[in-house]
């Protein structure tokens, strides 16, 4: 590295703020946070003005059919292959101002630095906004970088709808953020990739470290749980008459909670998505509908765990007289980070000073997919108390500047400064 790019090369931790602050103008939540939900008008006027902030940064912005976006600052050796770093700026219908969008705005950061003190790298450096992440909107998560890595086909993407039966790819032609790059066309020219984000669980902000250096991504497994029961007055029908769908359902996520205990510390499992039906106050439910949403660092842990939510559910049901119907709707393998992009990370926090800790990330990032296709790693700081997707979501300057620092040094490593 030159004297440049060495110790003393830091972000503007307070333009990087003021960026935060302004990109969570767009798409404002109700509660201080934001809902700025992927394909949304808000979604397009986000896109925009990271667009405008990157071109007033000098670099020349791609984007690809199914609507991710690349902002490209030239290396000295046009055939070198860039250095992607990004996230997303999707968020949670009640989301905060920072999940994704700190890996955006500080990739971004990044480039301004690097412009600010003139420093050259021999590869490119891109800076990413992934479409659809969070997938609340169009399930699944990670989507469009799902397309571009090759997991899911991009018809399939596009024929996702919401709960208003809007189709993907209508909406992506309707705030016209369709673009004309083939999706994946960069996947076999990228160097490597690098993901900052917050951590989005307790466990920096509880060691007080500064960095986790995330050393892998956990596995998760979505099943579709359907019971189906007998609807009946909650009043005149005798209880041991009743095929009562819902305390089914109870029972069932009795044992989710005591298959995840078994395999402490790591396997975590819970259901986030729950459906009663009829959902009336004086109807025994006939019906209920829920995701049992497990995860783990190890394959086989997330395989086991899936065997015994399925014998636990049939065993349950079996005893009560009530049919049940598991179904694997969603998931992933666990992913191991590439070590070399994981040792930049560290090395960059160790020169930096800041403290770290490995760490395994608990959520899903398209960082998972993108692993698949390029060497890849992420930086996360600290979230207060652990709370994300929520508007609530906060986080200090002092942890927005060192996860940016940090990313900062491992990108300009990779990318290889150029005396």
């Amino acid at each position: 590295m030159t004297a440049a790019s060495g110790q003393n090369m830091a972000v503007n931790a307070e333009r990087l703020w003021d960026s935060l602050m302004e990109m969570a103008k767009i798409g404002p939540g109700v509660a201080g946070g934001n809902n700025r939900q992927t394909l949304t008008d808000a979604d397009a006027e986000g896109r925009a003005l990271f667009q405008k902030w990157c071109e007033e940064a000098g670099c020349s912005m791609g984007v690809d059919r199914i609507g991710n976006m690349f902002a490209t600052r030239p290396g000295t050796d046009p055939d070198a292959a860039p250095v992607y770093v990004g996230s997303h700026l999707d968020t949670q219908p009640t989301g905060g101002k920072y999940d994704g969008v700190l890996g955006v705005l500080g990739g971004l950061e990044l480039v301004r630095t690097l412009n600010d003190l003139g420093v050259k790298t021999k590869h490119p450096i891109v800076v990413t906004n992934w479409t659809n992440e969070e997938g609340t909107r169009f399930a699944p998560a990670m989507l469009a970088s799902g397309v571009f890595a090759g997991v899911h086909s991009q018809d399939w993407a596009e024929d996702k709808t919401d709960a208003e039966g809007k189709r993907f790819g209508d909406e992506l032609d309707r705030i016209g953020w369709r673009g004309d790059e083939e999706v994946g066309a960069r996947k076999d020219h990228m160097h490597a990739f690098f993901e900052l984000h917050i951590e989005q669980g307790p466990i920096l902000e509880t060691e007080g470290r500064d960095i986790g250096v995330v050393t892998h991504g956990q596995g998760l497994s979505w099943t579709q749980v359907t019971v189906t029961g007998k609807e009946s007055h909650t009043g005149s029908t005798p209880m041991p008459m009743r095929k009562n769908a819902g305390l089914a359902m109870a029972r069932i996520l009795e044992e989710v909670e005591t298959i995840a205990l078994s395999h402490a510390p790591h396997a975590v499992g819970a259901a986030g998505h729950i459906e009663v039906h009829p959902n009336s106050r004086n109807v025994i439910p006939g019906r209920a509908i829920f995701t049992v949403d497990f995860r783990s660092p190890d394959l086989a842990v997330i395989q086991d765990m899936e065997a015994k939510l399925a014998a636990a559910a049939r065993r349950i049901c079996d005893a009560m007289g009530m049919e049940v119907e598991l179904e694997k709707v969603g998931g992933f393998d666990p992913v191991a980070f590439d070590a070399n992009c994981v040792n930049a990370v560290r090395d960059a926090a160790e020169r930096l000073g800041y403290s770290h800790m490995n760490i395994i990330s608990g959520a899903g990032h398209d960082a998972c997919w993108i692993n698949r296709v390029a060497p890849t790693a992420m930086i996360m700081c600290p979230c207060v108390d652990g709370l994300s997707h929520n508007e609530a979501e906060e986080i200090t300057k002092d942890w927005a500047r060192a996860g940016a620092d940090v990313l900062l040094h491992a990108v300009v490593e990779t990318a290889e400064v150029v005396a």
